[in-house]
């Protein structure tokens, strides 16, 4: 499996190729570390977002390769997200960017 290195390099460079996301997403990976995005700036710091998504990083890898659903991860409480309307605008987005670093 990733690991949280890699994994921020991976979103970095398929940030830098792509455009980001038109706002900022924290991804919270419980207490392994965070990932925060914003426009195509990529960090490991935990800093204010306008979605913070709280996934582990094995679920955050099985989301990116399409082996886990995105919806049924929030409905069994695999991935909560801090404004579901936001998440649902950012998902096209966001659903680019993942297929990227895959």
């Amino acid at each position: 499996m990733a690991t949280l290195e890699e994994l921020t390099d991976r979103i970095r460079r398929a940030a830098a190729a792509g455009g980001g996301l038109s706002r900022s997403v924290t991804l919270d990976l419980k207490g392994e570390g965070f990932i925060h995005l914003a426009g195509d700036a990529v960090t490991n710091e935990n800093a204010p977002a306008d979605l913070t998504v709280r996934v582990s990083r094995a679920d955050l890898v099985r989301l990116g390769k399409g082996e886990l659903n995105p919806m049924s991860a929030v409905m069994t409480g695999r991935m909560k997200l801090s404004d579901m309307g936001l998440a649902m605008t950012l998902t096209p987005e966001i659903q680019a960017l993942f297929e990227r670093v895959v």
